[in-house]
């Protein structure tokens, strides 16, 4: 057979490439984890008794805003890393930034604050369970993502782990705000901070098994 006509063969009756297919696999990714997440929280912990109440509390807002935007950020970083050859770049300030500001406004809130009231404004009531709730709410996210990523062959690993990982992590913290009664920044950038880091770390160190092609 020569050439050409092997050529022509291999290329006929090629369909084109879905270039929506990744976008569309994550949003099912999303979809499914969000679910599930919320069927979690509720099924454990419930929803905090005076939400209504909370909606018209502008604190709450930028509480849920915290989560939101670092959920945003990690989606555009890992929409990057899915794509080879691609760099990042600037939208690691996409993860940065959030995580700035909170650390930022905490430490102004709790250099404001009188020394007495230093401590509890970083304990909260529920530092010993917040971290280790997020990471458990991250569980459904966790797989539908990996899930996701997986299908979308990456090439850098334990990278794209650890941010699957923390946009499980943040999303479930978009959940969690829906119970935890604890309004003080300071706390969120601890608390919450770390417990999106659990499933970051499990994405670190799982991604080369769970993520392999």
């Amino acid at each position: 057979m020569k050439t050409d006509d092997l050529i022509s063969m291999m290329a006929a009756g090629v369909a084109p490439v879905d270039r929506g297919l990744p976008a569309r696999r994550m949003a099912q990714a999303l979809a499914f984890g969000i679910a599930g997440s919320v069927a979690l929280m509720l099924l454990l912990f419930g929803v905090r008794p005076d939400l209504t109440a909370m909606l018209s509390v502008p604190l709450f807002w930028i509480k849920l805003a915290f989560p939101t935007a670092l959920a945003a950020g990690s989606l555009l970083v890992l929409r990057r890393l899915l794509r080879p050859g691609l760099r990042v770049g600037l939208r690691w300030s996409g993860i940065a930034a959030p995580s700035a500001a909170i650390w930022i406004a905490g430490a102004l809130v709790l250099l404001s604050a009188p020394a007495t009231e230093r401590i509890p404004l970083l304990m909260g009531f529920t530092w010993r369970t917040c971290p280790f709730s997020i990471a458990l709410l991250s569980l459904p996210l966790f797989v539908t993502i990996i899930w996701a990523v997986r299908a979308m062959a990456p090439t850098q690993l334990r990278l794209s782990g650890a941010i699957a990982g923390l946009l499980a992590g943040a999303t479930a913290t978009m959940v969690y705000c829906l119970h935890c009664p604890e309004m003080g920044v300071p706390f969120w950038g601890l608390w919450y901070f770390l417990g999106m880091l659990i499933p970051a770390v499990a994405g670190f160190l799982l991604g080369p098994r769970l993520l392999r092609w």
